[in-house]
């Protein structure tokens, strides 16, 4: 995954000529830096993203990587419904897993940025799916949320594992800007 691009880059990017983001560079449209020494420009991948989204261009190659992925496990049509209205399909690509076995295989075609668990599935599974996670290095930086009952909040289990964990009955839409806030978040320092 590229994170800085040249002005060439860019242009195969948003279909133009390389004069053209050289002028939207240097007009400060688009952010990025110069190379110490020449003319050559730099542009982070995060600076392009917002630039093409706050244009209303085409994002390309740059989609998958733009929009924030998460698997949402065990989760009730109920809260699946609540976060599809707070995360926009524009920005966000939700994904459903029943099993532990399907989240797994739904974890690798992914590449989520957050797992919602919920622990309804079953606390021993919930807790075998968030340990596979971590194990893996592959999602060590995913963001990892467990929606908890009463008796899961009052047993004893390693809570580090998680990112956040929400105790039932919660506030769908406090759940959809928890997960809004930390996707967001990950997505700019990775």
């Amino acid at each position: 995954m590229r994170t800085i691009f040249t002005t060439g880059q860019v242009a195969k990017i948003c279909k133009v000529a390389p004069r053209t983001v050289s002028k939207w560079f240097d007009s400060g449209r688009l952010r990025g830096y110069r190379i110490p020494g020449s003319q050559d420009r730099r542009i982070p991948r995060e600076h392009l993203i917002r630039f093409l989204k706050e244009h209303g261009m085409p994002l390309g190659e740059l989609e998958d990587e733009a929009m924030g992925k998460i698997l949402l496990v065990g989760i009730d049509s109920h809260v699946q419904n609540g976060l599809r209205e707070i995360l926009p399909a524009e920005d966000f690509k939700l994904e459903l897993a029943q099993s532990g076995f399907e989240a797994g295989i739904q974890a690798e075609s992914l590449h989520p940025d957050c797992v919602v668990v919920d622990f309804a599935m079953g606390r021993n599974e919930a807790l075998m799916i968030a340990q596979n996670l971590r194990k893996n290095g592959d999602y060590t930086d995913t963001v990892l949320i467990a929606l908890l009952s009463d008796e899961d909040t009052a047993s004893g289990f390693d809570r580090t594992i998680f990112n956040e964990t929400f105790r039932k009955p919660f506030d769908s839409a406090l759940l959809g800007e928890r997960v809004r806030t930390l996707v967001s978040r990950k997505k700019q320092l990775v």
